[in-house]
């Protein structure tokens, strides 16, 4: 498997150290990885301590964020906290979700389930709704988990979908945010346009009508939507439609044009300082492989690409344990964590740590 498929790869090679992804029987093909999920819509459960976290938002709206944190029942030194970001329409509860959490509590780590601003869990406490640029909810959620003496301390960020947009963007713009030390997207739209188009595609009418109804729902039930913004939810007749006319004006945009022009993640990722896969399926019908081919990954420090040739969007379903994404996030995740950070050390020990390595790095160079 390549982890780049043509010319321009990362600048370390991605794929080395990464399990190659096999399709598990029937699976074969990007649409049936994807609507594997909906097909078999059994969800596993994530049999440990959970307690109900609140992030209440300090933007004068009132809102506020919530979510699961799962905390492993083994007793010990934890592992840094994972926490995951849902991608539109999901949330809490989404199969890819739970999945995850599952496999990195197994691992030791406690895992946040975050539940966006507007998705279902947080409807009776928000009156605004994410999309692919409001970073500064991550941001603020960050800084309230290091208030808390069971989240405080290096993160783990795993980012489904368009959440990933809103990672990156987080990322490369604020890089003082938080405590993330290392990130994984999945099935991330980087070029908000180009996934537009490929929505509109005549083979993908039934992806679209699903998507669309469900961002409807989402959408109308808000708690302020004034007439005219419900009148242009309940018309839009297609993905740019409902931008143009609902999300662009909601938030300041002229257009689904300066929505996707200014939002699309593509033009962050070499203002990203933290180590960040991106997981992404060539065959993934929603979101147009060239996106990611496109890209000169030979120019991104701390940024690359694992593309294999199947997957569909956050399918990634194999014969393994759990997803692949899964265990290719931990390897990840542990290429780039040194041991005393993956014992969970104080924040002043990490600190001496990272400055030991940091003056060994440059007497190196």
């Amino acid at each position: 498997m390549s982890p780049v498929p043509g010319h321009r790869r990362s600048r370390e090679n991605a794929g080395a150290g990464f399990p190659p992804f096999r399709p598990r029987f029937p699976w074969l093909g990007g649409d049936l990885q994807t609507l594997r999920n909906a097909f078999l819509n059994a969800s596993p459960r994530v049999t440990v301590g959970t307690r109900r976290l609140e992030f209440p938002m300090e933007d004068g709206t009132d809102d506020r964020l919530n979510g699961l944190l799962d905390v492993p029942s083994e007793p010990g030194t934890r592992a840094p906290l994972v926490l995951l970001l849902h991608g539109l329409t999901g949330c809490e509860s989404s199969a890819y979700m739970l999945e995850s959490a599952r496999h990195f509590v197994s691992l030791g780590h406690p895992v946040l389930r975050l539940n966006l601003r507007g998705s279902v869990p947080t409807r009776p406490h928000c009156s605004q709704t994410y999309h692919a640029g409001r970073s500064e909810d991550l941001a603020a959620v960050l800084a309230q988990l290091q208030r808390d003496t069971l989240t405080q301390g290096p993160v783990l960020v795993i980012a489904f979908s368009l959440a990933g947009s809103m990672l990156l963007r987080l990322l490369a713009t604020r890089p003082d945010a938080g405590p993330v030390l290392a990130a994984v997207t999945v099935s991330t739209p980087i070029a908000l346009a180009d996934t537009a188009r490929q929505f509109l595609r005549y083979r993908n009418r039934p992806y679209h009508r699903w998507l669309l109804r469900h961002m409807k729902a989402d959408t109308l039930a808000l708690r302020n939507l004034d007439p005219g913004e419900i009148r242009a939810v309940e018309r839009a007749r297609n993905v740019v439609e409902f931008d143009e006319t609902f999300i662009a004006p909601r938030f300041g945009f002229t257009g689904a044009a300066d929505y996707y022009r200014r939002c699309s993640a593509r033009q962050f990722l070499d203002g990203i300082t933290v180590p960040v896969l991106l997981i992404h399926a060539c065959d993934d019908p929603w979101i147009p492989a060239r996106t990611y081919r496109e890209v000169d990954w030979t120019r991104l420090e701390h940024v690359s690409a694992l593309l294999p040739r199947s997957g569909g969007h956050v399918g990634f379903h194999d014969a393994g344990p759990g997803r692949w994404h899964n265990r290719v996030a931990a390897i990840h995740f542990r290429r780039h964590l040194s041991d005393r950070e993956f014992r969970g050390e104080s924040g002043t020990t990490r600190q001496a740590h990272r400055g030991t390595v940091s003056a060994a790095r440059a007497a190196e160079r």
